[in-house]
């Protein structure tokens, strides 16, 4: 008895300090766990490539070099409530047709996206979401990151298919008028078919997904939105009480050049225009940057500096001079942020980001100093500073940026039908990225009592 009882007791001994190991390892920071995993994958004999059960959160090298994290987003797609509101604030303002212009849209198929305005294509962020949840019930497919439910209690998020942007640019872009009148009739029937949704009332608006892509989209009103989820170009023209990136979201503009699918060869040598930059150098606010560039830029042998306005023969020359030159420059416009950016982007263009106050989209997801240079406003204009730099880099420091901006471009891509990890796709990863602090916030408003602190 007193053999058998030894025995008992060193086995019990020995389950307590595996035991005591698992927890601790369990316990370790990722950084202990990757110095770990490190150490093991030097005697491991098995599949390099096969999953360990703690590689979720490391960080792991993809086939172009770059770096890339397993995604955090939960394996479960985002659940999405679409209101049902008539078409007259959305695809409605597509035809400005007034023909049941009060029914809802019921038809599965969208129309396609005609608007050839430019600003119109840039800020259409509002119709590719919308688009999207159109024929979104119920797909497990795994390449969309949302769905659509049909019962609201099911629901993650609500989202508003208000096209605020194409309503602004249609009725709103002279500020004032009639037009401008018609404008502001829709955003305040939005708000009180908002106002008096048991949906809404439930979280005072807090799960609720609204597009202001455009800098002046639904100006009237916004204040009254200031607990939803925005989605925004940037932050330029709001208010830190209607918009911060702490709930909100940065969507890139859709790019108005054509993507450079065949972009095949080595360009370095092939594009002979070191900076490129074409667009209207006459702006406000933050975009006065583009005048001082001018004076810097102008004369110089490899670059090309030109005021443009919109039109198709300069759309091409745009494409055109994107695709063979090395570094595109995207000063800010009226407000810190511009189209160009994601056309650079597509065009393979290294982009020189010349803005001091910009947010980018998917900056969690996505390393931009990993493609793209940054300057100051003031470092920008100092004599011959940013072209030195840009001189000084050599082919293969560049062909490293233009190998890993190609990589990424495709999520900056907007489409139907949507493809795995597309910018609609990206979005709504951004959004339910958002739920754990919306519903913190929705959970603290039902019990204070006092205004919150």
């Amino acid at each position: 008895m007193v053999r058998y009882g030894g025995k008992l007791a060193v086995y019990g001994i020995v389950v307590l300090c595996i035991t005591a190991l698992l927890v601790g390892l369990a316990m370790l920071i990722p950084d202990e766990i990757a110095h770990y995993y490190g150490q093991f994958s030097e005697f491991s004999q098995g599949d390099a490539n096969k999953p360990s059960w703690f590689l979720w959160s490391l960080p792991r090298k993809s086939d172009d070099g770059s770096i890339t994290r397993l995604k955090r987003s939960c394996s479960h797609p985002l659940k999405v409530y679409m209101y049902d509101i008539p078409r007259k604030f959305n695809f409605g303002l597509m035809t400005m047709d007034n023909k049941n212009e009060d029914l809802p849209w019921g038809n599965h198929a969208a129309p396609p996206w005609s608007q050839q305005w430019e600003v119109n294509k840039q800020h259409s962020v509002e119709y590719w979401m919308t688009v999207y949840l159109l024929d979104g019930w119920d797909r497990k497919d795994g390449r969309r990151a949302a769905i659509r439910v049909r019962d609201p209690y099911q629901a993650d998020v609500f989202f508003v298919p208000f096209f605020a942007s194409l309503s602004f640019n249609n009725y709103g872009y002279g500020m004032e008028g009639p037009g401008a009148e018609l404008d502001k009739n829709l955003q305040e029937c939005v708000v009180n078919i908002l106002l008096n949704s048991k949906w809404w009332k439930a979280s005072q608006g807090r799960d609720h997904v609204i597009v202001l892509h455009h800098p002046n989209a639904f100006r009237h009103y916004r204040h009254l939105l200031n607990s939803s989820m925005l989605i925004v170009a940037d932050f330029g023209r709001f208010s830190t009480d209607v918009a911060c990136l702490q709930k909100d979201i940065v969507a890139p503009y859709e790019h108005v050049v054509q993507s450079y699918v065949d972009d095949h060869s080595n360009s370095f040598s092939q594009r002979h225009i070191l900076l490129y930059f074409q667009g209207r150098i006459h702006r406000k606010a933050d975009g006065i940057v583009r005048a001082k560039l001018a004076k810097a830029l102008m004369n110089e042998k490899d670059v090309h500096y030109m005021d443009s306005e919109a039109s198709s023969e300069a759309l091409a020359e745009a494409t055109s001079g994107m695709r063979s030159s090395r570094f595109c420059l995207h000063p800010a416009g009226d407000t810190p942020s511009s189209c160009r950016l994601f056309d650079a982007i597509v065009s393979h263009c290294v982009p020189v980001i010349v803005s001091d106050r910009i947010e980018l989209p998917f900056e969690d997801d996505i390393d931009y100093n990993e493609f793209s240079l940054f300057f100051s406003s003031e470092e920008a204009v100092r004599p011959q500073y940013l072209l030195r730099i840009l001189r000084g880099i050599n082919e293969t420091k560049w062909t490293q940026m233009w190998t890993k901006l190609k990589a990424v471009s495709h999520h900056f891509e907007f489409q139907h039908p949507a493809k795995k990890d597309d910018a609609v796709n990206m979005i709504f990863k951004q959004v339910q990225r958002k739920l754990p602090s919306m519903k913190l916030a929705a959970h603290r408003s039902e019990r204070l009592q006092i205004e919150d602190w």
